[in-house]
């Protein structure tokens, strides 16, 4: 791969990020590694079901669980976040950074045994930017200014301006042109039965129930070991966890209580792999800033400092997490270590109450203009850890006199009917962080119409500015002084009280092999898992 001088940055920040990033050992009882075979299947349980497998349609996470199995992108991460090819053997930057040429590998087919060509390629950006098409990721794809398919492996875009992310956009999962050309994505038959080129084939998809997912044998990294990944659907931690030690999962992602209190026991440790590492997600109570009770933002101050963290990390989380202040994970480049937050503070939440208008009654409830301050927090199903740190909420606010309700829904109907919709007031909720500290999509003001992914419409010109001139240079000293503003920004508005960055907790059971803790977690290297041929169960 051949870079031009001032691309050199791109890979300074990812060097930094993976110097920064903590990571804890495992927790495992000593096996013998065996002789690596291939067979087995492996079941995942999961509390939601993938909205759509057509992936730049879908923003839910069990949908991008799949689909990382069925597609692939350009590039990806590898194990310690460090950008390399994926369905792009290599790739050459121009000096000026402007034009990424993909030299494309060859032999690589959809499961339907089509070839892949440059031709999947521009479809998929094409597809991307068409204003009729519902997604919430065209945004880094508007930035070219001209994609091409040179010939059939090679493909090149140019870009009218510095734009950073411009390489890590590229992992977007590439899409079947042959399939989809001419035709409404929207209504396509892939969105329940997908074709891709990645290491497993969609076999059946039971609503409600479970997905299956076969290995593709012809894959162009070599054979899955695993011969069948099962996706359960099961909404329920506790009865998830039921089906784990009952044998019915081999793969879950614990509870604090779980790891801690229920599996350090012999008998566990003897059937499963414990990992403890902290995630690249937070967890973070959102206000919906169209709605009149919140546009005030010392409303949501006074809400921040009425609830106190520390507490929902021991309460909740059992130590086993970090607070958040802002979007980033702490310890990694583009994180503000000095962030001047709303911290616990019940007095000042009451002094700010009152400058806003809102008084006690009789009854100790706050109201204001005969009106009382009282509205309904909703989470989803399943996840236990965010319905704990509701009710906690909840009675932290009734202590200053907001009247809190908790309503929990299930996971579809959550997305589909109130987080789409924007008919919520507020929600508790979680972002992945992905390397890139890039924050367009969540944050910046145009991105806050149906379906999109800023829908508590936070709209701010100055930090609208600083995402344009973060992701409009390759300077990493300029890119850090913008989302250093940001978060000072953000903790002044308060659109969001970012709750924790929870430690990941996942247990495998222990006839899997391979598995190699790192910066990127356990699953980057999933399509080299196996079962010894004698411990295989299926």
């Amino acid at each position: 791969m051949r870079i031009g001088p001032i691309v050199f940055l791109w890979l300074l920040f990812f060097t930094l990020l993976v110097s920064c990033t903590d990571k804890k050992l495992p927790e495992t009882t000593a096996r013998d590694a065996g002789t690596p075979a291939y067979g087995d299947a492996i079941i995942i349980g999961s509390i939601g079901e993938p909205s759509t497998l057509v992936p730049i349609l879908a923003s839910d996470s069990a949908s991008r669980d799949i689909a990382a199995l069925i597609y692939n992108g350009l590039v990806r991460y590898d194990k310690n976040l460090k950008l390399e090819g994926e369905l792009a053997e290599s790739w050459d930057v121009s000096r000026d950074g402007l034009t990424i040429t993909f030299h494309l590998r060859k032999g690589v087919t959809w499961h339907d045994g089509h070839p892949f060509t440059s031709r999947d390629v521009l479809y998929t950006y094409r597809v991307t930017i068409d204003p009729k098409t519902p997604t919430a990721y065209a945004e880094n794809f508007k930035q070219v200014k001209r994609a091409e398919a040179l010939d059939p492996y090679t493909f090149r875009v140019t870009y009218d301006k510095p734009f950073a992310p411009a390489l890590e956009s590229w992992d977007q999962s590439i899409l079947p042109a042959h399939l989809l050309e001419g035709k409404d994505i929207t209504k396509s038959e892939l969105s329940r039965n997908p074709v891709g080129t990645g290491p497993y084939k969609f076999k059946e998809w039971t609503a409600g129930q479970q997905l299956v997912l076969e290995s593709n044998h012809h894959y162009f990294e070599g054979r899955p070991r695993i011969d069948r990944y099962v996706y359960r659907i099961i909404p329920d931690s506790s009865t998830m966890y039921m089906e784990l030690k009952a044998g019915g999962l081999d793969y879950m992602g614990l509870s604090p209580v779980q790891y801690q209190r229920q599996t350090d026991t012999p008998e566990f440790l003897s059937r499963f792999n414990k990992y403890r590492y902290p995630a690249s997600v937070y967890t973070y109570l959102g206000y919906n800033l169209r709605h009149p009770l919140f546009r005030d933002k010392r409303v949501r101050q006074a809400m921040s400092s009425a609830i106190n963290k520390d507490e929902i990390i021991q309460g909740v989380l059992l130590g086993m997490g970090q607070v958040a202040h802002g979007p980033y994970k702490p310890g990694t480049w583009p994180h503000k270590t000095d962030i001047g937050d709303f911290d616990y503070n019940p007095d000042r939440a009451r002094k700010l109450l009152a400058e806003a208008g809102w008084q006690l009654n009789s009854a100790g409830m706050l109201v204001k203009d005969g009106k009382p301050f009282s509205f309904t927090i909703l989470t989803n199903q399943g996840n236990d850890l965010r319905l704990k740190t509701a009710l906690i909420i909840q009675q932290r606010l009734k202590a200053v006199g907001i009247n809190v309700k908790v309503r929990v829904v299930e996971w579809a109907s959550f997305l589909k009917n109130f987080i789409d919709k924007g008919d919520f007031e507020a929600i508790i909720m979680g972002w992945s962080i992905p390397p890139d500290p890039d924050l367009f999509d969540v944050w910046h003001s145009s991105k806050t119409g149906p379906r999109e992914l800023n829908f508590i419409g936070f709209k701010n010109r100055e930090v609208d500015q600083l995402i344009e001139e973060g992701r409009s240079t390759f300077d990493l000293k300029e890119r850090k002084r913008c989302y250093f503003r940001i978060q000072d920004i953000l903790a002044e508005e308060q659109p969001y009280t970012f709750l924790y960055v929870p430690d990941a907790l996942p247990t495998v059971n222990a006839r899997f092999r391979g598995i190699e803790p790192a910066p990127a977690g356990i699953m980057y290297n999933f399509i080299r898992w196996y079962v010894p041929k004698e411990e295989q169960l299926y």
